[in-house]
């Protein structure tokens, strides 16, 4: 923090208190350069992290709706809950890593799906068919191939 009199940037500090609307801190702080007191106001970032849609829209990055197409991808398959966390954190850190704090759905569907392809060939299917809404069975038929074309390795069985 800098001292707003001297701009020397060590203080300390002397008093925090809440707000009355619970909603940011108030600290008095202390220069240690000049010895003059003033007043910072801390608050929480409030710009949510958002999602771009095929068509342009923007929408708040929801975990639990990512949560949900996985729970729904991956019904009676033997993928832990645990997996399925896991995937959701790395697409949230994914998300808030982006320096506009933001990201297309169709890079977030990718991470998804490269995640779920290691995981469970069945649930990536379910979820890709979904996700990249197959017009017909020649499509969906096309991405099963271009799977089992992978050296076959990525047909896990369990």
């Amino acid at each position: 923090m800098k001292c707003p009199y001297c701009g020397f940037t060590q203080d300390r500090v002397v008093d925090s208190r809440e707000s009355k609307e619970a909603d940011s801190i108030r600290r008095r702080r202390e220069c240690e350069g000049c010895n003059k007191r003033f007043t910072t106001y801390e608050r929480i970032d409030e710009i949510p992290y958002m999602v771009v849609k095929k068509d342009g829209r923007r929408e708040k990055f929801d975990r639990q709706k990512i949560l949900s197409g996985l729970l729904h991808a991956c019904e009676k398959r033997p993928v832990s809950a645990g997996k399925l966390e896991q995937i959701v954190d790395e697409t949230e850190a994914y998300v808030v890593d982006s320096p506009e704090r933001e990201r297309s759905t169709s890079e977030v569907g990718e991470l998804i799906m490269a995640r779920l392809k290691e995981i469970d060939t069945v649930a990536y299917i379910r979820f890709a068919s979904v996700y990249r809404d197959f017009k017909d069975v020649s499509e969906f038929k096309q991405e099963l191939e271009q799977l089992l074309s992978g050296n076959g390795k990525d047909l896990k069985k369990k």
